[in-house]
């Protein structure tokens, strides 16, 4: 068979799909080891061990902290006597954008930010690199990726690479991203996260209580496909609630216009 052969479209499509079920096949003993540690209780957000690679998507970059709230709060339960840190990584040009984690917040969650190992390449080749060499330190709990825009360079090998490294050392990897574009990977779960009403104050109903998440499993056969939770990040990690009429997900919205004064309820007006 000549060179030329070999690179029709027929036969990149065959080497394509071959290289998935390799893929597949070298996942097969992780994702069973991880199945068999999944506890779950009836309605409770699963306690997701360690080794696996999340892909948490939400659809608004305004979303960002309830996506980073998430993967925190899941990173802070792997943390050990031994495995010290959490590792966030993020491109120094889109660090602007996604701001940073702010520690006294951590410290109300219970994270101290001292276990947080912040990383900022300037490029997706150092990014990909740096997760890669986080994974394989044996200290590392978690490493957590925020991207905020498409990166040719993470793709189904890539994400590959990254599934595998996180099984074989045992800590867990968060993919963060952004809109709603979906593109093959390797990732154990995929996440669609939004906002969700946040909880009731006892004396003040009109007052921001305890943020809320509402999550859908996209993707994954840890867990049954397509559940749903509202959830929240404790001092004590994660929360499961039980959904309200009102719990729903907020899509993003635009306003075409002037808002009503009802919405600024009794706050004085500027002159």
């Amino acid at each position: 068979m000549g060179i030329g052969a070999m690179s029709s479209p027929d036969q990149q499509q065959r080497l394509r799909a071959l290289r998935e079920t390799i893929a597949d096949i070298e996942r097969k003993p992780a994702l069973a080891e991880a199945r068999a540690r999944v506890e779950t209780q009836e309605g409770q957000f699963p306690n997701l061990a360690g080794g696996l690679l999340q892909e948490v998507f939400t659809d608004d970059l305004r979303n960002a902290g309830a996506s980073l709230g998430f993967a925190l709060a899941q990173a802070r339960g792997l943390l050990t006597s031994r495995r010290v840190a959490i590792v966030y990584i993020q491109l120094a040009a889109e660090a602007q954008k996604l701001g940073m984690p702010y520690g006294p917040g951590l410290i109300h969650f219970g994270l101290d930010p001292a276990a947080l190992v912040m990383v900022r390449p300037g490029s997706a080749a150092e990014l990909l690199w740096a997760a890669e060499e986080a994974l394989a330190c044996r200290a590392v709990a978690g490493v957590v990726a925020d991207i905020s825009s498409r990166q040719k360079l993470l793709d189904f090998t890539s994400s590959r690479r990254l599934s595998l490294r996180a099984a074989e050392a045992g800590s867990s990897m968060f993919l963060l991203r952004y809109g709603q574009w979906r593109e093959a990977s390797a990732a154990h779960l995929r996440w669609h996260l939004l906002p969700s009403r946040s909880e009731r104050k006892k004396y003040d109903e009109r007052a921001p209580g305890g943020l809320r998440w509402h999550v859908r499993l996209e993707r994954g056969s840890l867990v049954r496909q397509h559940a749903e939770w509202v959830l929240g990040w404790t001092e004590n990690g994660i929360s499961s609630f039980t959904p309200r009429n009102d719990d729903h997900p907020r899509q993003s919205t635009t306003l075409s216009g002037a808002v009503s004064s009802n919405l600024a309820d009794r706050l004085p007006q500027a002159g």
